[in-house]
């Protein structure tokens, strides 16, 4: 019986990957954009187009031979496998809370973007994890993509800018085009086209991993000790982390998902330094950004060190409290936590 299944297997993989080579993407020749790239790529990572072949053309006739067509053709229909965003009445947005009108990348990942982060996280598509880095993408990803092809300004526009920046992947996909006075061909230009996919591809799945490998499991960390947070203070106001993780924006959307009230939010954090062994002790900002805190550390103990701190505070093995009172230091966890708990009452 197994012998029969693995001589079976080789002939099965095989056939799965000619129905793969069979199908072919469309989409627009000439100048490409960074959003008909990365949507190309990201159509190559889904089961049902994974090593796709690609047509690069404005002819309705060949368009229609394609199994898939993206950003060309006027037309947006799911079951079609249409995903175009140029005609007129088009205004569609990712949801959950985006408003940003979507360019063919962002219509591709809206709709096989689940698939894509499962695949390459190697998790089922319906484990919670999957949603959260799919809009963790979409949020500091996609999103800008979908903003720049648009042509949606990202600021007022009475602001100026001090300087300019060109070096965004949409930038570096445009520099990819031939010059306007360079002699190129249609095959010249769309292996350039493949360059570009793989450039915002590459960048897309080194996103991705930091996010499902770094990102994602600092939020575990931040999430585990905001529901132990009680055993540490029966006032609930001292998160204690027993290992370094980046802990602000997973701390202030966790807050947000909880509908934690103001008056019940942390204000302190302790945690182990990342290189020196010591422990440090953080005031909670107002916001990310934010360089005012919730509570800072007292007065009273701000730009002291050492020795002099520890008399100050009542507390052995002081290091530092900075002079703004955002965050200080102690030699011990114990430390560090009698700051926290001190601080509160002061």
């Amino acid at each position: 019986m197994s012998s029969s299944v693995d001589s079976t297997q080789p002939l099965k993989k095989q056939k799965i990957d000619v129905d793969h080579v069979s199908k072919v993407i469309g989409t627009h020749n000439g100048t490409f954009h960074c959003d008909e790239a990365l949507a190309v790529f990201l159509l190559r990572q889904t089961a049902a187009y994974r090593g796709a072949s690609l047509k690069r053309s404005r002819d309705p006739k060949v368009l229609e031979t394609c199994d898939v067509v993206v950003d060309v053709g006027g037309v947006y229909d799911e079951g079609l496998q249409r995903f175009d965003h140029h005609q007129r009445g088009f205004e569609e947005v990712f949801g959950h809370g985006f408003t940003t009108k979507l360019s063919s990348a962002g219509l591709v990942y809206k709709h096989f973007g689940r698939e894509i982060v499962a695949s390459r996280m190697r998790i089922d598509v319906g484990d919670v994890k999957v949603n959260t880095l799919w809009l963790k993408l979409y949020r500091e990803f996609v999103e800008g993509i979908d903003g720049i092809d648009n042509g949606i300004s990202q600021y007022p526009t009475d602001i100026q800018p001090k300087y300019r920046n060109r070096t965004d992947l949409s930038s570096r996909v445009g520099w990819l085009n031939p010059a306007w006075n360079e002699p190129v061909d249609s095959a010249s230009v769309d292996v350039r086209f493949e360059k570009a996919s793989n450039l915002t591809g590459e960048e897309f799945l080194g996103r991705l991993d930091y996010y499902g490998k770094a990102w994602l499991p600092a939020r575990d960390i931040v999430a585990s000790a905001l529901s132990q947070r009680s055993n540490i203070d029966p006032s609930g106001k001292i998160i204690l982390f027993t290992q370094f993780a980046p802990w602000k924006e997973h701390l202030f959307e966790l807050e947000a998902e909880q509908a934690i009230p103001e008056e019940s939010k942390p204000i302190y954090v302790v945690y182990p330094d990342e290189t020196s062994g010591n422990w440090r002790i953080q005031a909670v900002p107002i916001s990310p950004e934010s360089f005012e805190s919730r509570k800072a550390l007292p007065n009273s103990w701000r730009g002291l060190r050492d020795d002099t701190l520890s008399k100050a505070s009542g507390i052995e093995g002081g290091i530092f409290v900075h002079a703004s009172g955002f965050i200080g230091g102690n030699q011990s966890r114990d430390g560090a936590l009698a700051l926290a708990k001190k601080a509160l009452q002061m």
